[in-house]
Order: C-alpha cells, then structure tokens, then sequence
C-alpha cells in the first residue's frame, strides 16, 4: 500500500488502514511512524465534500459555538488584551464572531467558502492587527497543514483552536468518530507530538485541554491554560460580564450607519399584480 511523507514532519508515514469516505471511495490512511499524525492519501473528493461547506450531520454546531465562546471569553479576558481586535478563522456562518462581539470583544471573521450570515460588516480585512485567532473544528481540515498553519499566523502568533486529537495507535475506521467519512472533510489529524512539533517549528508553546489547544508565544502554565479553557465552559464566563460591554446595540447602529441591506428572505409581490 505504500508510504508517503508526513506533511508535519516529513518522516514516513505507512499505510495503517482504508475506509469509506462519501459512503463510496475507498481512502487510504497513513500514520506519520515519528510523530503520529495521521493523514488520507491525496483527497480528490474535496470538491464534492465541500459541495455543501456546513455539512447536515453538524448537529453540534451550535452546542460547539457556545461552548467555545465561553472559554475564549474566559481565556482572552484573563490572558491577552481584551481591547484589541481578534478574528475567528474560518468562521463560517459568523455564530462565534456574534457571540463574542456579545460579550464585547472586538471580534471579526473570515471564511472563504462559506456565507457570514451572522456578523455581516464585521469580516477581517488583511492589514488589521489581530491579538488572537480563533480557529475552531478547522485544523483537521486543512488538506496541507503547515502552509494553512503559516497564514494564520502571518495574522496572530496567538491562535486558540479546536480539534480532537488522535489516539495511539490510530484505530481504524469505524471505531473513531471523527473521521466524519459521511461528509468527507476531515483529512488531517493530530497528535499531541504533532501539535508539539508545530509549536517548536515556529518558536510557539502548546497548551492542550481535550479538544482545546492554544498556540502562543506567552507562557501562561498548562494549569492557568486548562482552568480558564476548562472553567469557561462552566459559568467562569459570567464572571467577566460586569467587566464587558455588549456590542449589540452599538453594531446595530454602525450597520445602520453604513447601510448594510440584509438579503429579503421573501420576494415583495408585484404592486401591479
């Protein structure tokens, strides 16, 4: 079945098991024999699995947002400069770039391929300097990790990001939920050496709570990084909201400034009809 190169490390990565991706191509896998990271062979279903970019059977999208958002506002409040902007990576519909600008940071977000339908006006524009990324359920989409790695941090060298990380030995297809085959969108999947390795490619530290991970040139202590990230999860969140504005009605007013006309759901009839 073969080898091919870790796209973390470079080592060699050995056939470990195939599975069935979009319920009909049979995908090998390979697992990096230094590192761990596991990755498919070359993924030349993209294009149909992103047909749809938010896939249906995402029924925890928005259980994950609010999660998320919890601990971001817990950890940017006690660990980064609250003031400043930050930018949500991939942020598909805009959920997570509302729910902070909620709490009151100053939050934007940039998708590619996917419609911001709850942050209208507030999309990143390059050039912007951002304190921290956030860059949730993306990382184990990356077909080409390290040059996806890279311009994110061309943005911030502070990135706090989600994904869940693969046990050792990698076990096979079907006994592992987050291969998600049915959709066919996650290619890439990391181990705690992986994300190490990243981390000292680019002069970072790593800190790791289950399926929360923070690259940072700050050096907060794991225990300070799992307390906030595990504890804003836990109402921790509530704590800082006497500290914070909520941007709603402020955003209300500067979208009305700048007249940002949202699509009309439902045609207006014909007056002539």
């Amino acid at each position: 079945m073969g080898e091919v190169s870790c796209k973390i490390c470079n080592h060699i990565s050995g056939f470990v098991f195939s599975g069935t991706v979009l319920n009909k191509y049979r995908v090998k896998y390979y697992a990096c024999r230094n590192c761990g990271f596991v990755q498919t062979e070359q993924p030349y279903w993209l294009e149909e699995a992103y047909a749809i970019p938010i896939n249906a059977t995402d029924t925890g999208l928005v259980r994950r947002n609010l999660l998320a958002a919890r601990s971001a506002a817990a950890l940017i409040f006690f660990l980064f400069d609250r003031k400043k902007k930050f930018l949500d990576y991939a942020g598909g519909y805009g959920l997570f770039t509302r729910l902070m600008r909620n709490y009151g940071f100053d939050f934007y977000t940039h998708d590619l391929y996917t419609e911001n339908l709850l942050a209208k006006g507030f999309e990143y524009h390059p050039g912007d300097e951002i304190e921290l990324v956030t860059a949730f359920e993306s990382f184990e989409h990356f077909e080409n990790p390290l040059p996806e790695i890279e311009r994110i941090l061309a943005i911030s060298r502070n990135v706090f990001f989600s994904t869940q990380l693969i046990p050792e030995p990698a076990p096979p297809v079907g006994q592992w939920w987050y291969y998600a085959t049915e959709h066919g969108q996650h290619i890439s999947f990391y181990t705690p050496r992986a994300l190490r390795i990243i981390a000292d490619k680019y002069g970072l530290q790593v800190y790791s709570l289950k399926g929360y991970h923070l690259l940072t040139a700050h050096r907060p202590g794991r225990w300070l990084f799992a307390l906030l990230a595990g504890a804003g999860r836990y109402g921790l969140d509530r704590l800082i909201q006497p500290f914070m504005k909520s941007r709603v009605m402020d955003d209300m007013e500067i979208l009305k400034a700048r007249n940002i006309i949202f699509p009309t759901l439902i045609p207006e009839k014909n007056l002539e009809e």
